[in-house]
């Protein structure tokens, strides 16, 4: 005879179904923090365990309180992961994230989301990353944002205003989304030949390659600079991953180059453009990181 089951909690059903409306928005703040994908999932998920153990009843807004939680949770990983990275091995660059599911990553707006802004925001303080990333990405006021990092409006704006100066300082204008991805197509068809004048031909004269591979062998563990010195590891690619195949894929809200080799990701390369043609190359080569990219094409469909 069939036991009876119990009733289920309509109130943690609930309390569910609140946290997965608001999932892509958390995992937003939370990555544009931390500038990685694994450690925004653990965030998340300390979220989801906080919010099973709240008193929801005293909770009036439950996307603010969520909000808050996630952000004071990942100011305290990103000062903890501060330590972690200075042991790294060659230039550290954010995990990339698949946007292609969710183009925003559950913000209105999709700044503070490339690559290059990301590495960035990392040269900030955590406190400073977070009021940005709450103004510029998700639109909060000063007051809500102030209330999450119990901070004064006035000290609030003053963080806000500082980070914009620092993102800006020496930031070229972008070119329009069309000339980035003829850029890119470029790229892509001279480094699959191995052509290093034409990789000159896109490259501008001061463009500056980073690769992290965590100490990877074969990966340059210092910035490369200028057309002809980062044209040549380009076009070195073709034999430092021999047989692999080349797809434009689209990684933090951009068109990104992922190269697959034997049916697994071996690569993934961001560009940024301006002018004078692509200034800036981030080639994320550590494992750890291609499988948090992609593991990121799958985050909408986890439930807590």
């Amino acid at each position: 005879m069939d036991q009876p089951q119990p009733a289920p909690d309509d109130s943690l059903s609930a309390a569910a179904e609140a946290f997965e409306r608001l999932r892509p928005r958390l995992f937003g703040i939370a990555y544009r923090v931390l500038g990685s994908v694994s450690e925004a999932e653990d965030v998340v998920q300390d979220v989801w365990e906080r919010w099973q153990g709240a008193d929801r009843g005293a909770v009036r807004d439950s996307g603010a309180f969520l909000a808050k939680i996630t952000t004071r949770l990942a100011i305290n990983v990103a000062q903890s992961a501060r330590v972690r990275r200075e042991a790294y091995v060659g230039p550290w660059l954010p995990e990339p994230v698949d946007t292609s599911v969710d183009p925003q990553v559950g913000a209105e707006r999709g700044e503070a989301l490339e690559l290059a802004v990301l590495l960035v925001l990392q040269r900030l303080n955590p406190v400073e990353r977070a009021a940005y990333v709450l103004r510029e990405a998700f639109e909060y006021a000063y007051d809500e944002i102030a209330g999450m990092l119990q901070l004064s409006q006035a000290n609030t704006r003053q963080l806000v205003s500082r980070a914009r100066k620092r993102l800006s300082a020496g930031r070229r204008e972008p070119v329009d989304a069309a000339q980035h991805r003829r850029l890119l197509d470029a790229f892509v068809a001279a480094a699959r030949h191995g052509d290093v004048a034409a990789l000159e031909n896109v490259l501008s004269s001061d463009v500056v390659a980073y690769a992290d591979g965590n100490g990877m062998r074969g990966v340059a563990r210092l910035e490369v600079v200028g057309a002809g010195p980062v044209a040549r590891i380009s076009a070195f690619a073709r034999k430092f991953f021999p047989g692999a195949g080349y797809d434009v894929v689209e990684a933090n809200g951009r068109p990104s180059l992922l190269l697959v080799q034997d049916g697994v990701a071996v690569a993934l390369v961001s560009v940024t453009a301006g002018p004078d043609g692509i200034d800036g190359l981030y080639w994320v080569l550590a494992p750890d990181k291609l499988r948090a990219y992609e593991r990121s094409a799958g985050r909408l469909d986890g439930r807590p």
